[in-house]
């Protein structure tokens, strides 16, 4: 019943990955990844099982919750970019954009699925199954790491562990518009506009009444939006810097067109290219920074997406929360609009300008001497 409480447990489940996550992507560096997910995606399965557990006793206090969410952000702080970075390694530079594409669209065709089980589940034999089912699922994933053809793989050499890893990759970063342009766009919308696991519950209960079908609906529409937004990029082989603008700008547009939405019908077809502008910016900037990061750095770029893409929700969430109780939750979509908007601009500006020092670099006199 409380809106501040769904922000607050969306933010301390991307808690760590603020604090932590760049310390995650130079663990990643450091050793080999897939030995590593297989530990990461093991200590995954703690959540739903405490979970499980609870809800069997009929008890679930928010502060378990809590708890339980807090321990899963933090084994993502290293599972994530860890998993970002190990996509390279799979396919190649060659099929990165593809790769990262059809991984947008397994994730988002997952967010159709799975509240349509958890409903039907909920609604015939109660929530404790769904916990089960959850588990279950890292299980597959395990497995799945375990029977890979590890000759096929094509891994970076380890960087050595040493200190300062950390500074070096942000200096590594800050030498290179390709890379800290998206990273400072992804800020922007991450923090003020990527917080729909917060704002949905709340916009299918507080503006429509609809509750837990409401939600299943708005979650399902704009899962569908998001498939063809990944399908999309993923026919291409490049990201450029006009797609990345282009994509924040149509993100922004669409959710104020959004917030506008009367009923939840129309809100739910409203999402649906709101979904698909948002994939196509969050894969781009993916794809994007792992085809323009060195091998041996690639996990620390990735480890500061993860931080600007997942970290910025303790900060973005219990404000969309907020929001939502204190006005209206098409208040927060109105934020988000603008942040979409001025980081358009203020990306479009920064690109424009790296590139005008780099021609310009480039046009100096050289003098012999």
């Amino acid at each position: 019943g409380s809106g501040i409480a769904v922000g607050v447990t969306a933010g301390l489940q991307f808690l760590p990955m603020l604090l932590f996550g760049a310390w995650g992507g130079a663990i990643a560096d450091r050793h080999n990844k897939r030995r590593l997910l297989l530990l990461t995606q093991t200590l995954q399965t703690i959540g739903p099982l405490t979970l499980l557990g609870l809800a069997i006793t009929g008890t679930v206090p928010p502060v378990a919750v809590f708890a339980v969410v807090l321990f899963r952000g933090a084994v993502n702080a290293v599972d994530y970019p860890t998993r970002q970075a190990f996509v390279s390694e799979i396919v190649g530079r060659d099929r990165v954009v593809n790769a990262v594409s059809l991984n947008s669209v397994l994730v988002h065709s997952s967010r159709i699925a799975g509240p349509a089980i958890a409903g039907i589940l909920i609604a015939t034999v109660g929530t404790a199954p769904c916990f089960a089912l959850n588990a279950a699922s890292f299980v597959v994933m395990i497995v799945a790491l375990a029977g890979m053809d590890t000759a096929a793989l094509r891994p970076p050499k380890p960087v050595a562990r040493r200190p300062g890893a950390i500074r070096e990759g942000l200096a590594y970063v800050r030498r290179s518009p390709s890379l800290w342009v998206p990273l400072a766009l992804m800020a922007i919308v991450g923090t003020f506009g990527f917080n729909f696991q917060a704002l949905l519950p709340l916009l299918a209960d507080k503006s429509f009444g609809a509750g837990a079908s409401g939600y299943a609906l708005l979650v399902s529409a704009m899962g569908a939006g998001a498939i063809v937004g990944a399908l999309t990029t993923g026919a291409r082989n490049h990201v450029s810097s006009s797609l990345l603008v282009a994509a924040a700008a149509a993100f922004g547009v669409l959710a104020f067109v959004a917030s506008a939405a009367p009923t939840l019908a129309l809100m739910a077809i409203a999402v649906v290219p709101l979904g698909a502008s948002t994939v196509t910016l969050a894969a781009s900037i993916n794809s994007g920074l792992q085809l323009a990061a060195e091998p041996s750095m690639r996990g620390r770029v990735m480890a500061l997406y993860s931080v600007v893409f997942l970290g910025s929700t303790p900060i973005g969430a219990p404000l969309t929360g907020w929001l939502c109780d204190a006005v209206d939750p098409r208040a927060a979509l109105v934020m988000a609009g603008a942040s979409g908007l001025i980081g358009a601009g203020l990306a479009r500006v920064a690109f424009d300008r790296a590139n005008s020092v780099t021609l310009s670099h480039l046009s100096m006199p050289q003098v012999e001497t």
